[in-house]
């Protein structure tokens, strides 16, 4: 189905049998950002439904959760105006085979799948039956040089789900095809159960990375047409916080939290007086404004399309063209004085944000599943396969063979040299043990 409107919908009957599901993410789970968000809630939920489900993906730290299978650290990568916490490298692709080979899921659910990583070295390997979802909005070089590679992985996808008109533009541009549209969801019970982190005097917060397309500076600068007793937290980091914090270091006003946590966000959302996401450009979906609406706090934002998907101007968030400071300090002080407009807001918000609950995503995504691994469904999918691609693909399990006897042999010679250690017999560098004198 090519849908072009985002659907919450009615979610079907869930079948009796749970299923193993390896939910694969492009981006490092431990770097705080909007896809990693998702694919944390989203397996949060499934299990809560019922289903076995393991996140695979690169972290940099310790896991965020214990159903988290690491994959490696990342690599800051820049991508569509932003840095991609990626992991291209050989070492994790060796984890990433190992782990889909050891775990033996029923369906592969991969998030941002063209992404250099984890996420397109299952491509590779399709082991498994593959649902996809286009997270990215904007345009792809990657997409545009490298075309018919990344067409014949896209081949190996059984179902594709883009998360918005726009990212449904920039998939259809490269990657012809059907398409289903979902929206992003949010835990909203999660949301209204966190005690709020209340403020001491009227306070605007703001939470994404501090880089060009997310718009800081615009509201750093909007703060100084606002009352002396209006503060401002900024929470994250990025490439800008240097220079911006230096450039405003003269306002107290400001309060730089650096990373929080997600309880902390949660809190300081349900605390503060108005929420704010001042955009430049580059946003696929306004899932940071749902997010701000579960939590019950007034919304304002650049009228940027991906905004435009969930919030409706003067109706559930004030709307200002983006990089307009002016019209940013106007719209931060209605909401924050006029009471009857913040109530407004408030009251339609989260009416809003529960048709975006990650519960009802989470049963369209089961629907799915439970399709693309219907065996008689693959195999009419993959009729028109064409020989070389099946090629590919017995290439990729060959790989995977070869890592797995590389690992035998080296744990084999590490066994060896303990062995021989503990014996006190020598060994050669390629782990036999020799002939003493």
């Amino acid at each position: 189905m090519d849908s072009g409107r985002l659907t919450a919908g009615a979610p079907g009957p869930l079948a009796a049998r749970s299923l193993r599901i390896g939910l694969v993410c492009a981006y490092s789970v431990g770097v705080p950002g909007g896809v990693q968000g998702q694919v944390m809630g989203l397996a949060r939920v499934l299990r809560r439904l019922g289903h076995e489900v393991r996140v695979l993906a690169p972290c940099d730290g310790p896991p965020p959760a214990t159903f988290v299978t690491p994959l490696g650290n990342s690599i800051p990568t820049a991508a569509n105006g932003s840095v991609a916490p990626i992991a291209p490298d050989f070492s994790c692709a060796l984890r990433t085979i190992r782990a889909l080979r050891d775990e033996e899921f029923d369906v592969l659910h991969l998030h941002e799948p063209l992404a250099p990583g984890p996420t397109m070295t299952t491509l590779f390997l399709d082991i498994a039956p593959v649902v996809a979802t286009f997270h990215a909005a904007g345009d792809s070089a990657s997409y545009r040089i490298f075309n018919p590679i990344v067409r014949s992985l896209a081949s190996h996808i059984d179902a594709r789900v883009v998360v918005s008109k726009d990212a449904l533009d920039l998939a259809k541009r490269y990657l012809p095809g059907d398409y289903e549209t979902l929206f992003n969801g949010v835990e909203v019970e999660r949301y209204r159960q966190v005690e709020p982190l209340k403020a001491e005097s009227p306070t605007v917060f703001f939470c994404g990375r501090h880089e060009e397309r997310k718009g800081l500076s615009v509201l750093l600068d909007a703060m100084g047409s606002l009352p002396p007793d209006v503060r401002c937290w900024v929470a994250s980091d990025g490439p800008e916080t240097p220079a911006l914090r230096a450039r405003y270091a003269g306002d107290p006003r400001i309060e730089w939290l650096g990373r929080i946590s997600d309880d902390e966000k949660i809190a300081r959302l349900k605390g503060a007086t108005v929420f704010c996401a001042p955009s430049l450009h580059g946003e696929s979906f306004g899932v940071v404004l749902i997010e701000a609406m579960a939590a019950g706090t007034p919304v304002v934002a650049s009228s940027l399309a991906g905004y435009q998907n969930v919030a409706t101007h003067e109706q559930n968030a004030l709307l200002v063209p983006p990089g307009d400071a002016a019209a940013l300090a106007g719209a931060l002080h209605t909401a924050i004085y006029d009471t009857d407009v913040a109530e407004r807001l408030r009251r339609a918000g989260e009416a809003r944000a529960d048709e975006f609950s990650m519960e009802s995503l989470a049963l369209r995504y089961v629907e799915i599943y439970q399709r693309v691994v219907s065996s008689d469904w693959r195999v009419t999918h993959r009729a028109g396969e064409q020989p070389f691609r099946r090629r590919l693909r017995a290439a990729a399990r060959l790989l995977g063979t070869v890592r797995n006897w590389i690992t035998f042999w080296l744990d084999r010679s590490s066994r060896t040299r303990n062995l021989a250690t503990s014996l006190r017999l020598p060994v050669s560098r390629s782990g036999r043990v020799t002939e003493s004198d």
